[in-house]
């Protein structure tokens, strides 16, 4: 009887890990476990396109269903896992059942923080995370309604787009002195305010929330400088916690994520971690990291499903993250924190450049906007960890291959 490779999640990671062992020459059984009605899917265009109702929901999917027929792929979903037993090699399941594995990939993803405050169990306060969040919430996303937006990162800022875009009355309230206070520097940050004021956004900055009221459903937002805020939709957006729980009762080591090693490993042999539940070292950033991106839900997937099938390959590349709002695409690499220095090419008066975070004469991160070959570029540059000449870095004129083949 051939192994199994149980798969805990049906999220990005958890899907490209099925695909991969499959790539990878993996002929015993795998089995995808997901507590959603859906097969594997990509969450970022939740928060835009789907949102906005431009794309369909098939799209979402990272492969149709007849894929993982083909691939001997079996997915169930509505399936709650409630325990590991390592020792057993098996899956306690909500209703009962025990389910074997020979090998196991937690791809459990996050889940959105709660706002804790009177009133944040009103109808009409969301998060958004799933499929079925934004079923719920486009319905009462129209012209006209009143949307707070409590959160100003990646995902406060593109619902904001596409809600004033729809033609709503919009509200973001954020704690934090600017927007994408986690992610990028004051720079971008102040660039990003000015583009949503423009579209009408009411941006409320170092704002605190104390309360929700409303009677049935939310009708306003209580601050904390006593100020009230009229709303139809309340949407919430203050981050998410990693679905760790699982595997810190199974006693594998957890703090900020499950620890991984660059291979995905966790410290029980049988038993794997990939995407946002992981917690693994990044060399570039000289410390351990749980990363919220597309590309290390992919890569960590990858690096899983090769290492259980005996070929491992480490994966240690630049972080790499986007936001699409209104025309702009926001591409980012590396961890933007430590820099002595920004560098900016091109205009942004003409919503096309690139910012340039260095260190000690080498680059460090990078965010580009509607600029895709620089962010191509500035990976490279970053990975390489040479010293760069700054006022050549700055030059639009001068290709970011010929300052990297140039570089010392």
């Amino acid at each position: 009887m051939g192994e199994r490779v149980v798969i805990l999640g049906a999220g990005h990671a958890g899907g490209q890990a099925a695909i991969s062992l499959r790539q990878a020459g993996w002929d015993g059984d795998i089995l995808i476990l997901g507590e959603e009605p859906y097969p594997p899917y990509q969450r970022p265009p939740l928060s835009k396109d789907y949102l906005a109702g431009k794309l369909e929901m098939a799209r979402l999917f990272l492969r149709p269903q007849s894929f993982y027929e083909t691939k001997a792929i079996a997915c169930r979903s509505g399936c709650r896992v409630e325990a590991i037993d390592r020792d057993r090699k098996s899956l306690r399941l909500a209703d009962g059942e025990a389910l074997g594995y020979d090998k196991l990939i937690l791809a459990t993803g996050t889940r959105p923080r709660r706002l804790k405050v009177p009133g944040a169990d009103l109808p009409n306060i969301f998060c958004l995370r799933t499929i079925e969040d934004v079923h719920a919430i486009q319905p009462r996303f129209e012209s006209g309604e009143r949307i707070a937006i409590v959160g100003a990162g990646y995902i406060g800022l593109e619902v904001a787009a596409v809600a004033a875009k729809r033609g709503m009355k919009v509200h973001v309230i954020e704690a934090a002195e600017r927007v994408l206070a986690r992610v990028s520097s004051p720079l971008v940050a102040d660039f990003y305010a000015d583009v949503h004021r423009n579209a009408g956004v009411d941006i409320r900055l170092s704002a605190s929330l104390t309360a929700f009221e409303g009677h049935n459903k939310v009708e306003r937002l209580v601050l904390a400088d006593g100020g009230r805020l009229d709303a139809d939709l309340v949407i919430v957006g203050i981050g998410v916690v990693p679905n760790q729980e699982l595997a810190a009762e199974a006693g594998l080591k957890c703090d900020n994520g499950i620890w991984v090693d660059d291979c995905a490993r966790t410290e029980d042999a049988a038993i794997f971690a990939a995407g946002d539940c992981a917690n693994h070292f990044n060399a570039l950033a000289g410390r351990r990291l749980r990363l919220e991106s597309v590309q290390n839900a992919v890569e960590q997937a990858k690096a899983a499903a090769l290492a259980i099938c005996g070929k491992p390959q480490p994966w240690q590349g630049v972080p790499s993250f986007w936001s699409d709002q209104y025309d702009l695409k926001l591409l980012t690499n590396g961890i933007i924190e430590g820099y002595d220095d920004i560098v900016l090419r091109g205009n942004m008066d003409q919503r096309k450049f690139a910012a340039f975070y260095m260190k000690d004469g080498r680059m460090i991160a990078s965010d580009c906007v509607n600029a895709p070959a620089d962010h191509m570029g500035a990976r490279n540059l970053i990975a390489s960890q040479k010293v760069l000449p700054t006022d050549e870095l700055g030059n639009p004129a001068i290709p970011l291959k010929e300052i990297l083949a140039s570089a010392a």
